[in-house]
C-alpha cells in the first residue's frame, strides 16, 4: 500500500513539474521571445500596420475603410464624399446576426456566379455611377475607361488598395472638388502607386487611406 501510494505521489509530482515547466516555457517565455522579435524587427507590422495623423490612428494599411457623407434622414445607404478617393465597393460583407450585442461586420466574397443577375446588375450600376461621379466639366468618363476593381469587390470586402488606372481616373474629379491642380493629384497619385511585391508577384497598387492622408496634407497647404 505504501509502495502504491509512493509511486502515484511520485508521478503526480512529475506530472506537476512537467506542467509547471511547460507552462513556463510555452505560455510565457516563448510568447515573450516572439513578442519581442516582432517589436524588434518589425514592430510596424506587429502593431496592426497603423496609419498616424496628427498624432492620432486613423486606420490601418490593411483594411480599407469607407469615404462617405452622414446619412441624411430616412437614407439607409450612404453616399459616397467625392472629396476623396474612393475605395472598392464592399459587396459580399454580411452583419453578425448571431451575437447583436455588438455591432460587427461580416468580411467575405458574394459567392454569386458570374452570369448571376444580382451580381451584373450590381456591376452595371457599379460602373454607371463611377461615370457619373467622375465626370467633370471637359473631361468625361467613358464606360470602357471603367477598371474592373472600380466596380466589384475582393475576395475579404475589406481590400485597402485599388489599381493605378482607379486611381488616375479619379483624378480630374478629387482635383475638381479640392480646388488643386490635376497635375499636383497626378503627383501624390504616382508617389504612392506601389509595384509588384518582389517584382513579379501581385499587381501595382495604391493605398486608398494613404493617398487620401496626402490627399489632405495637399489640401490643407495655402
Amino acid at each position: 500500500m505504501d509502495n502504491f501510494l509512493t509511486g502515484r505521489a511520485r508521478s503526480l509530482g512529475a506530472g506537476l513539474r512537467a506542467l509547471l515547466v511547460l507552462t513556463l516555457l510555452t505560455g510565457v517565455l516563448y510568447p515573450l521571445a516572439v513578442t519581442g522579435a516582432a517589436q524588434l524587427l518589425f514592430s510596424d507590422r506587429a502593431n496592426g500596420s497603423e496609419v498616424r495623423a496628427d498624432g492620432r490612428v486613423v486606420g490601418s494599411s490593411l483594411i480599407g475603410q469607407p469615404y462617405t457623407l452622414p446619412l441624411k434622414k430616412g437614407q439607409e445607404t450612404p453616399e459616397p464624399d467625392l472629396r476623396w478617393f474612393q475605395g472598392r465597393p464592399a459587396a459580399g460583407l454580411g452583419t453578425n446576426s448571431e451575437n447583436t450585442r455588438y455591432s460587427l461586420l461580416l468580411s467575405g466574397a458574394t459567392n454569386l456566379a458570374a452570369d448571376n443577375k444580382v451580381l451584373v446588375q450590381r456591376v452595371a450600376d457599379a460602373k454607371a455611377a463611377v461615370v457619373r461621379d467622375n465626370s467633370v466639366p471637359g473631361h468625361p468618363v467613358r464606360s470602357a475607361d471603367v477598371p474592373a476593381d472600380a466596380v466589384t469587390s475582393s475576395g475579404s470586402g475589406l481590400d485597402p488598395d485599388i489599381s493605378p488606372e482607379y486611381a488616375r481616373l479619379q483624378t480630374h474629379r478629387v482635383a475638381a472638388r479640392n480646388h488643386l491642380s490635376v497635375a499636383e493629384v497626378a503627383r501624390i497619385v504616382r508617389e504612392h502607386t506601389e509595384g509588384r511585391t518582389l517584382g513579379f508577384l501581385g499587381e501595382p497598387r495604391v493605398d486608398v487611406l494613404a493617398l487620401n492622408s496626402a490627399l489632405r496634407d495637399l489640401a490643407a497647404r495655402p
